[in-house]
């Protein structure tokens, strides 16, 4: 299968070069790499369209909009795998988890391991969003909740949850590649019992939730957060994530306007990690 390599320069990089990736992810690219002047993002060649990408690589911000160029590359087919093992490290969040991919060696001295083949998904750790959601699950007592993650890309929430004990688990992603993906880490981890379902915020309905995670971008938090608010359980909250803080009023101000009140907010680089309860 071949791919299409879009080669993006930035300036200034941050935090634009965040919400690019953010977009093309949008878009339908499916793996990224960060460049000293920009990104390198990657499409299967079926999957690409002109007007997407002119909509992803367009950025609203005024008189701060960032100078972006790029250049558009047909490629032979990668051998993601091999890709991933050239670049993707092990990390450690605070002193409970490390994730790690299945070909590092395994380090059973922490509370947390986490095994997870990255492929083309998004959610290693590495990204500061991934983390700022992590860091506040260590501080919540998951045993015995029942736990959403959306847009769970490579499951990596998911596995945490369901390995601090949470009582049921479901994972959802809209990109199918994503949900096979996490479907095999949740095997690379030993868990039979967290649920992957490929769809969005239409599957929600049937199912309540006392813990909801989604680390997503922030035009479908806005969109989707009244669907979370609806199958959230009373005196339950929602851990959210995928924006920069100067899209933090916005999300909080439609959360008011839901009944979920800002309990609280953890920040990396600039990024932000939201927590919400019920007013």
């Amino acid at each position: 299968m071949d791919y299409i390599e879009l080669c993006c320069t930035v300036d200034p990089l941050e935090p634009w070069r965040e919400i690019l990736i953010a977009q093309l992810a949008e878009a339908g690219f499916e793996s990224f790499e960060e460049t000293p002047n920009g990104l390198n993002a990657y499409i299967q060649g079926a999957l690409f369209d002109n007007d997407s990408l002119a909509e992803a690589l367009s950025i609203p911000g005024g008189d701060s909009n960032p100078v972006v160029s790029w250049e558009i590359k047909n490629i032979e087919t990668i051998n993601w795998n091999t890709e991933w093992e050239l670049h993707f490290e092990p990390i450690t969040i605070g002193d409970k988890v490390v994730v790690r991919a299945p070909f590092h060696e395994s380090n059973p001295h922490m509370p947390f391991e986490i095994i997870i083949e990255p492929r083309m998904s998004f959610g290693t750790g590495h990204h500061e969003t991934t983390r700022l959601i992590i860091e506040w699950m260590l501080e919540t007592e998951m045993k015995d909740r029942s736990v959403l993650d959306m847009g769970c890309g490579t499951g990596i929430l998911a596995i945490v949850a369901a390995k601090m004990e949470a009582a049921r688990v479901v994972a959802i992603d809209n990109y199918l590649v994503a949900c096979e993906n996490a479907a095999g880490n949740m095997g690379r981890n030993g868990l039979t019992g967290v649920v992957v379902r490929h769809g969005d915020a239409g599957l929600l309905g049937d199912e309540t939730f006392d813990v909801i995670l989604a680390n997503i971008t922030r035009n479908v938090l806005l969109e989707d957060m009244k669907t979370y608010k609806s199958v959230l359980n009373p005196g339950g909250m929602m851990f959210l994530s995928g924006f920069l803080e100067f899209d933090g009023q916005a999300i909080i101000r439609h959360a008011a306007s839901l009944g979920l009140v800002p309990a609280g907010e953890k920040k990396l680089a600039d990024w932000v990690g939201l927590k919400l309860i019920e007013a």
